[in-house]
C-alpha cells in the first residue's frame, strides 16, 4: 500500500489517498482527485523524480502543473514533513498485528492531519512557498 498526499500549506489543507501501488495509473487517480477537490484553484504541485511522476501515460488535469524538484532534495518538498510526522507520531516503535491494522493507523494519521489546518501550516508552510498577490 502507498500513501499519496498533496498539501496546500497556506490554506492548511491536505488531500490523501491510500492506494495499492506506486504507478502511473495510481498517480492518475490521485491527480484526478486533487484536481477535482481543488477545482477552484490552479495548482503547482512539486514532485520528486519518480518514474510515475513523468511517465508519458500520466494524465495531468488542466488545473495542475507538476514541477520536478531537484534530485536528492526531499527537504524541499513540504509533503515530506507529512511523512516525517506520520512516522514520528503514529508508527514510531510500534508493531502491528496485520497489514490491515497498519493501514488503519495510516488512514487515521492522514485524517488527523487533514483535520488540523494549523498543524499542516506549521509543518509545511515554508517561507519560500508563500505567494502574495
Amino acid at each position: 500500500m502507498y500513501a499519496y498526499a498533496a498539501v496546500a500549506p497556506t490554506q492548511g489543507q491536505m488531500i490523501s489517498l491510500v492506494l495499492p501501488e506506486a504507478s502511473t495509473a495510481m498517480m492518475n487517480l490521485f491527480l484526478e482527485q486533487v484536481g477535482q477537490t481543488f477545482s477552484k484553484y490552479f495548482i503547482i504541485m512539486q514532485v520528486d523524480q519518480a518514474g510515475w511522476h513523468s511517465a508519458k501515460d500520466l494524465v495531468v488535469p488542466e488545473n495542475i502543473r507538476l514541477i520536478p524538484q531537484p534530485a536528492y532534495s526531499p527537504e524541499l518538498n513540504p509533503v515530506e514533513h507529512i511523512w516525517d510526522e506520520l512516522r514520528e507520531k503514529y508508527f514510531h516503535n510500534r508493531i502491528f498485528p496485520s497489514l490491515e491494522a497498519l493501514i488503519d493507523v495510516l488512514r487515521q494519521g492522514l485524517c488527523d492531519l487533514a483535520d488540523d489546518a494549523e498543524r499542516l501550516r506549521s509543518l509545511t508552510g515554508f517561507p519560500h512557498l508563500k505567494i502574495t498577490f
